[in-house]
């Protein structure tokens, strides 16, 4: 892990100089994509997901977060550091490392992915992962908006999960692992600020919807949501 963060942050130190040498300059961008509750049977989890960039036009340094909470304790928590590289308008090459804290055991992950926006302005974002043990994943996220007026946005979005092998440990299956559907209605006070309502499905599948079975979880439900967008 230590090897790896190092040369990602050589790469960050190359492009930061970069920018100090021309008129490109040195952005910054933190996005909060989402932080809402969800109306869940039992506990009602919080969920929050976001990301921090820096860097200039064609080089960049991203970190995101996933992570979901229940009564107070940690469930799921996934972190990435990526070094990104433009490759055409508005398409981003992004390599680095995944680490998953929970659920335990901590898994490691290489990442190679593609990040962009797809004809009809559809945002995409792929990602395929390398652990140890042989063990591979690939995810799909897709998100569209649509502007009602100019403060109400309706934003879709779907994401699914994929792995090479099943990990009896973390309870993934292999095969498709889950799918997941959400729609949700902000409204910008601000460009930059904008709370939310929403609806949110998912599903798992196969050996993962087995061990959550074995667990007493559910496999499928169909969640309200209330929360907030920001980015700064």
């Amino acid at each position: 892990m230590k090897k790896y963060f190092v040369l990602l942050m050589v790469l960050f130190s190359s492009t930061a100089s970069l920018a100090m040498e021309n008129d490109d300059p040195l952005l910054t961008k933190l996005m909060i994509e989402q932080f809402e509750v969800r109306n869940a049977k039992g506990d009602n989890p919080t969920v929050f997901e976001g990301e921090f960039w820096i860097g200039k036009d064609l080089n960049k340094l991203w970190f995101k977060v996933d992570a979901e909470s229940v009564g107070g304790k940690t469930e799921e928590a996934e972190y990435q550091a990526l070094y990104s590289r433009a490759i055409a308008p508005y398409w981003d090459v992004q390599v680095g490392l995944r680490h998953d804290q929970r659920p335990t055991p901590t898994r490691n992950w290489g990442v190679i992915g593609l990040k962009g926006v797809a004809p009809y302005l559809f945002e995409v974002d792929t990602a395929l992962f390398i652990g140890d043990n042989n063990r591979t994943g690939f995810r799909l996220q897709a998100e569209y908006e649509f502007m009602i007026t100019q403060k109400w946005i309706l934003s879709p979005e779907v994401e699914t999960n994929f792995y090479g092998k099943t990990d009896s440990e973390t309870k993934v299956g292999s095969g498709l692992s889950d799918l997941s559907f959400g729609l949700r209605l902000r409204y910008e006070i601000k460009r930059h600020v904008a709370p939310y309502v929403g609806v949110y499905w998912f599903k798992k599948f196969g050996d993962t919807a087995n061990f959550a079975r074995a667990d007493g979880e559910e496999i499928s439900d169909t969640q309200f949501v209330v929360g907030i967008r920001a980015w700064f």
